[in-house]
């Protein structure tokens, strides 16, 4: 492994960490406020579920638009100049929890954190994978990949730990206080990467697919800078095409699981901060253990592709025992599983990241995590009705966890489709000609 220090990687992980830190520690809290702010007394409301499925969807529609934006600008001004703006954002919408946790405080926080998260809603990661592909060669990115996905991991451990021994207030002042702390090391330390020209083994030239992509040509969405870009990868890269395929199924299942579990266990098991705390610790500890110390022997052994199936299967699994969970232990042993499930974004970053070459690395992440934020917004219409419904008193039969179980089937659509994944080597050729996208 090169020295860490030398390319920036140990100040990147230190950046991440913080940031992640910030996010995490509050999300067992969260769910306690939006029901006594909507819902007081109440174990269930469905109110609450929808306003958290509507705000999933926004955050998915403007990440859609936004996160391809902000990948093709970190390309052209830099990665570390496109990182501080969702840092700074991130910080404003903790300050007002942190202030006051009141009916019209939370309604604040709700519109305003909905507008940030449309900008820093998984862009810190983005580009955070952008920048260890600048550095990082290809037989080793996807471990490195791993490694960042398990410091977000031991981030989200030690944010809901923090938050096991803290009081509401003082979590999201703590909160506050750790992202003001990310921008400033960021703003210091952080170092802009030098983008390496890199060679295949076979000492071929990689010929880049997005550089085949029309830069004056008419655009569907002039808004979008990089809709041609992805046009052209999906159209010429199979490897690419199955990939975001299994992007979509994956992130349609786990924003579902994300914006109903919560609730589900709530409704179920009475479940408040200190429990919701515990689960995400133990899920958070084992996907640091399979990131950090797994992966990295794994992807030797069993490829990213490979990978990829174990990790989805798992999963799957994962998220179907919650949906039959028939005690409050089952949830737990759920969350253990997911020592084997992290596997999933990790292994499809790497193979997309291996369809371009060095200089576009931000624009090929900025497009699959469009493409997974596509999925954020199909998600919550789907879920958040369906949660609601098999949790009130009018389902039309008795299957509280029928959400969630819907959520396992489109992660098995992930897995059945990542067999179609070929070898994730670079594409030296593409076919795409310009002038099928000439103007009529």
């Amino acid at each position: 492994m090169e020295n860490l220090s030398n390319n920036g990687l140990s100040h990147l992980f230190m950046t991440v960490f913080l940031h992640c830190f910030s996010i995490f520690m509050v999300i067992p809290s969260i769910t306690d406020i939006t029901m006594s702010a909507i819902c007081p007394g109440k174990d269930e409301c469905s109110i609450a579920i929808y306003l958290t499925g509507i705000q999933h969807a926004i955050i998915g529609l403007g990440s859609l638009i936004i996160m391809p934006v902000l990948g093709n600008l970190s390309d052209t001004h830099g990665r570390k100049v496109m990182l501080m703006l969702p840092l700074t954002l991130s910080i404003f919408p903790l300050v007002i929890l942190a202030y006051n946790r009141t009916k019209y405080f939370f309604y604040a926080y709700y519109v305003l954190k909905t507008l940030v998260a449309i900008v820093c809603e998984g862009n810190v990661h983005c580009l955070a994978l952008a920048y260890v592909a600048d550095v990082v060669p290809e037989s080793r990115r996807a471990s490195v990949f791993g490694v960042l996905s398990g410091i977000a991991s031991s981030a989200f451990v030690c944010g809901n730990l923090s938050t096991r021994f803290l009081s509401t207030a003082s979590t999201f002042q703590v909160a506050a206080i750790v992202a003001i702390i990310a921008l400033v090391y960021t703003r210091m330390f952080l170092p802009e990467p030098l983008i390496k020209d890199q060679i295949s083994t076979k000492g071929i030239e990689t010929i880049c697919l997005l550089e085949k992509a029309p830069k004056n040509k008419f655009q569907l969405f002039k808004t979008l800078p990089s809709f041609n870009d992805v046009l052209c990868l999906l159209r010429n890269s199979s490897t690419f095409l199955h990939a975001a395929i299994v992007s979509f199924f994956a992130n349609v299942a786990h924003v579902g699981l994300d914006s109903s579990l919560l609730y589900f266990l709530k409704a179920q098991f009475h479940f408040n901060k200190n429990q919701f705390a515990d689960l995400l610790i133990i899920s958070g500890i084992a996907g640091s253990i399979s990131q950090l110390l797994l992966m990295p022997i794994l992807v030797p052994a069993l490829g990213e592709e490979k990978l990829l199936s174990v990790g989805l299967f798992f999963s799957c699994v994962h998220i179907l025992l919650y949906s039959i969970a028939w005690s409050s232990w089952v949830p737990y042993a759920s969350a253990l599983i997911s020592v084997m499930s992290i596997f999933v974004m990790p292994c499809l970053k790497s193979i997309a990241s291996k369809q371009v070459g060095p200089n576009e690395q931000g624009k090929v992440q900025g497009c699959i995590t469009g493409i997974c934020s596509f999925a954020s917004v199909v998600s919550p219409l789907i879920f958040s009705p369906l949660t609601a419904l098999f949790l009130s008193d009018h389902a039309p039969f008795h299957f509280p966890g029928f959400g969630l179980a819907c959520a396992a089937f489109a992660l098995m659509i992930a897995f059945i489709e990542s067999f179609m994944i070929s070898s994730a080597c670079p594409v030296i050729d593409c076919s795409l000609s310009n002038s099928d996208f000439e103007e009529p």
